[in-house]
């Protein structure tokens, strides 16, 4: 979606849900941007191919050098977000810059525990009631038009199980310390669990900025669209001047 020759984003989902988590962005965004959203290995169209972080990256940069003429803006969501900040270590040349919503919690300790916790209940109570479930939560939460295109998308409980799994034990601060360009980090005001990390993430990147979505959750982009999409559009605005270092 949007001019050829717009500056390009790819938008990458969160755990068990798909690209359609970013209709909101992609609508707004296209204005002015070529806006592309992916799904992940083990979601969605790719609900096939097991996700490993390897697998993941891969899909990430295949996207990016195809889509995106090999350097692209990076936007990801809770997993996601740990997605593009592999991504960004791993070839920072293909990514112009990059946004972390929701993913500013290392992912090791005590917390890889309860990851390891929570993909094995997705595992074990996946079926038509848990998306029976999924489905009416998100369409009592949001409008319509935010909620249908992510019912209709499905969700991946076996995929997010791998993804939660590939994460747990793992650190990306080091990851992102890696990255020589701008990011700019998001958290919503009661995502209380992602959020008070959020400092940490921002001293180790080079180039941050920080952006505190009000009223919004976990799940910023869809709690406050016209926000996110507000924060995404001013950051790329400052992408304008000499793109950093690549190597």
């Amino acid at each position: 979606m949007g001019p050829l020759e717009g500056t390009p984003i790819v938008f990458i989902h969160g755990t068990r849900l798909t690209r359609h988590a970013w209709s909101p962005q992609l609508t707004d965004l296209s204005d002015e941007f070529r806006v592309i959203a992916i799904d992940l290995p083990g979601h969605g169209a790719l609900a096939h191919e097991r996700f490993t972080l390897a697998a993941a990256r891969q899909q990430v940069i295949d996207v990016v050098d195809e889509a995106g003429g090999g350097e692209a803006v990076v936007v990801g969501l809770s997993l996601g977000g740990y997605v593009a900040m592999d991504v960004a270590a791993w070839r920072p040349r293909s990514v112009r810059g990059l946004v972390l919503s929701g993913a500013t919690a290392e992912p090791d300790g005590l917390f890889a525990v309860l990851l390891e916790r929570l993909a094995a209940a997705l595992q074990r109570i996946d079926g038509p009631r848990l998306d029976a479930l999924n489905a009416w939560s998100f369409r009592s939460r949001f409008p319509p038009s935010v909620a249908e295109p992510i019912v209709q998308g499905g969700f991946w409980s076996v995929g997010g199980a791998d993804a939660l799994r590939a994460l747990a034990g793992e650190r990306f601060g080091p990851r992102l310390a890696a990255y020589p360009g701008r990011t700019l980090i998001l958290n919503g005001e009661y995502d209380f669990v992602f959020r008070p990390a959020a400092r940490s993430f921002a001293r180790v990147a080079r180039q941050p900025q920080r952006v505190l979505i009000a009223g919004a959750s976990h799940l910023a982009n869809l709690d406050r669209p016209a926000a996110v999409s507000y924060a995404v559009r001013r950051f790329m605005h400052t992408l304008d001047g000499p793109r950093h270092g690549h190597r």
